[in-house]
C-alpha cells in the first residue's frame, strides 16, 4: 500500500516546494518500509528510535553475515539506492531556509549503508595485549599506573596468579628423593641408611649421595690429604670398618675423571636436586612451596628462577670454600635462603608502603636467625645458607620489581642494580678462582667456624 509522509507533502515544510523532486507513490522509497523510515527522517527532528539497530546477540549470532547480505540484496533489488540518490541529490544541498539540516541529512544519507556495516562489523571489545616472557624481567612494569602497583602490592598481587617455576621445582624434588631413596635400596636393601651408620634425615648413605651428585670436593679437584689411591667404602657397604672398598674414582661415578684428574665441576649444581633424606627434602618443600612460592608470584616465573639458581649455585661455592672437605653437602636450602632474601629487598625498597615495617622486619630477623642456627645441625650445610642468602640479595637487587615514586628513587635503584651486577661476577670469579687454589681455606681461617662447631668428632672443625 502506498505510504506518504504528511510532513513532506506540504511546501511549508521544505525549503523550496518547487524544485523538490515530486513525490511519486510508487517509488521505492515512498513504499519500502526500510526506505521510508529514512526518507520521514530527512528533516523531521532525530529520532534514533526509528533506526533500528540490530541486537549483540544478532551481530554475534551465525545469521550475522546472512543478514548483511539479504540487507544488501533487498536494498539493490528494491531501487532503493536509485530513490535515496535523486532525493538526496535534493536534500544535500545547502539551505538557506527554515534553518541548517545539514547535520540531519548527512544522518540520512548514510543511514541505510551504516545499517548494514553494523551487521558486517560488530564491535567487539578490545583486549590488551599481554606482556612477553621477557618481561617478567624488567626491574619496574609500565603497564599500570603507580598507585594501581602500590594497591596491589599492599593486597599481596603479584605479576602471575599460579607459582608454575616452584610447583616444576618441587615435582623434581620428589622424583630425584625416589631414585634416590631406590638406588640405596638396591645397593642396601633398604631405601634407609641406618649402617654402617644411620642417615638422621631418613636417607641414602654418605657414599649414595656422593655417587648421585653430592658436592664433595675431592669430586672436583685434588685435595690435600685425599689421594687418588686413597679407598671409601663402597656403596653397597654395610659393615664398620667397611670390608668393601671402592677407589674415589668409582665413588665418584659420572663415569670416572676424564684425565685421570678430579674435575666433575658439575657438583656446584646437582646438589640443589639432591637431599640427605625424606625429612631434609620435606623441610625444603615447606620453605619452596611457602616463601619462595609467593616470591615467584610477585617477581615472575623468570626473575624467580634466574635468582633461585644463582642463589643456590652460589650457595654450593660458597660451601665448597669453606665447608669441611671430607662432608658431602646436599639440598636446596641455599636457593631457597636466596628467595628468603628477596623479602629483604622488598621490604626495604617498599619501605613507606608496607602497613608494618618494622614488625615485619622483625619476623625476618627471626627467621633468619633460626635458619642459621640450624645450619649447625651436624650434616647441614650453613655456608650453603649463607652464600644464597648474599647471593638472593644481589640478584633480588638486580630483578625484583621496584615501584619508584620519585625520579631520585629510581635512579638510587639502578645505581644499586648496576653495584650489584659487578658484585655477582667479582663473587664468582674470586670464590671460584679460591676454591681450585691448593688450600681455600688459607683465605679464611675461622670462616669454618660460621658453619661447624668444635668438637673431637669433627677434629675441631679440620674435617
Amino acid at each position: 500500500m502506498p505510504y506518504s509522509t504528511p510532513y513532506l507533502d506540504h511546501p511549508e515544510n521544505t525549503h523550496d516546494a518547487i524544485q523538490r523532486p515530486p513525490f511519486d507513490p510508487h517509488s521505492p522509497i515512498e513504499d519500502d518500509g526500510f526506505g521510508r523510515v529514512y526518507a520521514a527522517a530527512l528533516l523531521r527532528p532525530l529520532d534514533h528510535t526509528e533506526f533500528p539497530q540490530p541486537s549483540s546477540s544478532l551481530l554475534h549470532s551465525e545469521e550475522a553475515g546472512t543478514d548483511y547480505v539479504d540487507c544488501q540484496k533487498g536494498i539493490s533489488e528494491s531501487g532503493i539506492s536509485d530513490a535515496f540518490a535523486d532525493h538526496f541529490a535534493y536534500y544535500s544541498r545547502q539551505q538557506t531556509q527554515q534553518g541548517d539540516h545539514d547535520p540531519l541529512v548527512e544522518h540520512a544519507a548514510v543511514a541505510g549503508q551504516g545499517y548494514c556495516q553494523d551487521l558486517e562489523t560488530p564491535q567487539t571489545p578490545q583486549v590488551a595485549a599481554k606482556a612477553g616472557f621477557f618481561s617478567n624481567f624488567l626491574s619496574q612494569s609500565a603497564r599500570d599506573p603507580i598507585e594501581q602497583r602500590i594497591e596491589k602490592k599492599r593486597r599481596g598481587i603479584g605479576r602471575q596468579k599460579y607459582p608454575i617455576a616452584v610447583w616444576a621445582i618441587a615435582v623434581v624434588i620428589l622424583a630425584v628423593l625416589m631414585y634416590e631413596l631406590a638406588v640405596n635400596g638396591k645397593q642396601q636393601g633398604t631405601p634407609f641408611s641406618f649402617t654402617p651408620f644411620v642417615n638422621p634425615m631418613l636417607g641414602p648413605s654418605q657414599p649414595a649421595l656422593i655417587y648421585l651428585g653430592a658436592r664433595f670436593p675431592p669430586c672436583m679437584k685434588l685435595v690435600e690429604g685425599v689421594p687418588l689411591t686413597q679407598q671409601f667404602g663402597c656403596m653397597s657397604n654395610t659393615e664398620n670398618p667397611p670390608r668393601k672398598r671402592c677407589s674415589l674414582e668409582q665413588i665418584c661415578g659420572f663415569g670416572g675423571f676424564k684425565g685421570k684428574k678430579p674435575n666433575q665441576w658439575f657438583r656446584f649444581i646437582t646438589p640443589i636436586f639432591l637431599h640427605a633424606g625424606l625429612i631434609h627434602a620435606l623441610l625444603n618443600l615447606l620453605g619452596l612451596l611457602t616463601v619462595s612460592a609467593q616470591v615467584e608470584r610477585e617477581m615472575g616465573s623468570g626473575a624467580f628462577l634466574v635468582v633461585y639458581a644463582a642463589a643456590g649455585i652460589f650457595g654450593n661455592v660458597f660451601g665448597g670454600n669453606f665447608s669441611l672437605v671430607g662432608t658431602p653437602s646436599t639440598g636446596a636450602s641455599g636457593a631457597i635462603f636466596g628467595t628468603v632474601a628477596v623479602q629483604w629487598v622488598d621490604l626495604l625498597s617498599h619501605w613507606q608502603f608496607e602497613e608494618h615495617p618494622a614488625r615485619k622486619l622483625i619476623t625476618l630477623i627471626i627467621e633468619l636467625i633460626i635458619g642459621v642456627a640450624l645450619g649447625y645441625i651436624p650434616g647441614i650445610d650453613n655456608f650453603a645458607h649463607l652464600g644464597g642468602f648474599l647471593m638472593g640479595i644481589l640478584t633480588a637487587t638486580t630483578f625484583y620489581p621496584v615501584i619508584s615514586r620519585t625520579e631520585l628513587h629510581k635512579r638510587v635503584m639502578w645505581g644499586f642494580r648496576v653495584l650489584a651486577i659487578l658484585l655477582v661476577f667479582i663473587l664468582f670469579v674470586i670464590l671460584i678462582q679460591n676454591f681450585y687454589a691448593n688450600n681455600p681455606y688459607a683465605a679464611c681461617g675461622w670462616c669454618r667456624y660460621l658453619s661447624c662447631i668444635p668438637t673431637a668428632q669433627n677434629n675441631h672443625c679440620k674435617g
